[in-house]
């Protein structure tokens, strides 16, 4: 309970210095400028449709907006997890002097391997050969993993991925490796998640279902629920499932079948980013451990808590992130190579949290983490 009590100290204190945390500290300029009279052109790819790609990108692009950057105005709500249509909007309706979406600058592998292959040195061609583009969005681990290398010269900033360390995009959090790369990381995210989950739930045997491959286990953080499994002194109940497939529907299926299985054997699921996780199965696996009474925590942000999920940190809409990525990019234009600009972004450490959850398992969650929640949220809501 000590510790429990430290941690949730500790949310309420830091949450006070959030945006010292989400802005780069480097002297670079972030105030809008063009490039010789023109605008800047941004292009964009990411290895498949995920809706934290299309969160982050829109966050991404109100906080240029709040840089002036780009005239404020309401982006529309977007439907399913595409980002294609977002990227068609943002090409037609944003009112600026200082950068423009390129039209045809959007890719998607759409999680296919040879679509992968042939997409990538599609895109690498136009980066180094016609050189139309002054700034790539490589959006998630597949597109890092393809755009961080010497084949070209074009700015690059990698967002939404996992671990861009483990999985092989950069090489520390103070050295990308190349010059013209930057890649946000938070090196701890997924430690001070477990920290926190534990401190409240004090589980013993936790469930993880996951992708077994390079990639999968390197978004599922399996080096860092390892360590803490040894250091905290409980066991991991893996389950096997499949993720970046063009096969939506068996990944769902294995997903599914996974949380019917850890619902027997472990008493908590760390609810991890991946493909079969959408808004068709989150209803069906919110139901499967609410019903035997299993305490749940998402990896990937407060979004999945409005769903049913108990627990998570708090992601205030990608807020912060926003924020990060659009002064990066402003620093960029500005004159500053990547791989002169901090990537380390830390998350704000604030909690969100589902009183309905936490009610038909029989959670009763302590003051302090009500009192360290940002979200709070009295229902459970079925994805749209």
């Amino acid at each position: 309970m000590k510790t429990a009590i430290k941690t949730l100290i500790y949310l309420l204190i830091s949450s006070l210095c959030t945006v010292a945390i989400a802005t780069p500290q480097q002297p670079f300029k972030a105030s809008p400028i063009t490039n010789s009279d023109k605008p800047w052109r941004i292009g964009y790819y990411e290895g498949g449709p995920y809706i934290e790609y299309q969160k982050v990108l829109t966050a991404t692009v109100k906080g240029l907006m709040d840089l002036c950057w780009i005239e404020t105005q309401k982006i529309p709500n977007q439907e399913g997890e595409q980002t294609d249509a977002l990227w068609k909007w943002l090409t037609t309706n944003l009112n600026s002097d200082y950068i423009e979406f390129v039209n045809n600058g959007h890719y998607s592998a759409g999680w296919e391997d040879e679509s992968r292959e042939n997409l990538k040195q599609q895109v690498i061609q136009r980066l180094a050969k016609k050189q139309d583009i002054d700034l790539m969005i490589a959006m998630g681990t597949w597109a890092g993993q393809d755009l961080a290398n010497n084949k070209h010269s074009t700015n690059t900033l990698i967002l939404s991925s996992s671990d861009p360390i483990a999985s092989g995009i950069i090489k520390s959090i103070d050295n990308s490796g190349f010059k013209h790369v930057h890649a946000t990381v938070d090196p701890d995210r997924y430690e001070r998640q477990l920290r926190v989950f534990h401190d409240i739930t004090g589980f013993k045997k936790l469930g993880i279902a996951y992708e077994d491959t390079q990639n999968g286990r390197s978004y599922a953080a399996m080096d860092t629920i390892k360590s803490l499994s040894e250091e905290i002194g409980f066991s991991i109940v893996p389950c096997h499932t499949k993720s970046d497939i063009k096969d939506i529907r068996f990944a769902e299926h294995s997903v599914v079948r996974c949380f019917q299985q850890l619902v027997e054997t472990a008493d908590a699921i760390y609810v991890t980013e991946q493909g079969g996780v959408t808004k068709n199965t989150l209803p069906v696996l919110v139901q499967t451990a609410n019903r035997h009474h299993i305490p749940t925590f998402s990896q990937s942000g407060s979004e999945e808590v409005k769903h049913g999920i108990l627990a998570s940190l708090s992601q205030a809409n990608f807020k912060f992130f926003g924020e990060f990525h659009a002064t990066t990019a402003a620093q960029i234009f500005n004159g500053a190579k990547p791989s002169e600009l901090n990537q380390h972004f830390k998350e704000p450490p604030r909690m969100a949290v589902n009183l309905k959850t936490a009610e038909i398992i029989g959670f009763n969650p302590p003051l302090l983490l009500l009192g360290a929640s940002d979200e709070i949220y009295q229902e459970i809501t079925q994805p749209k």
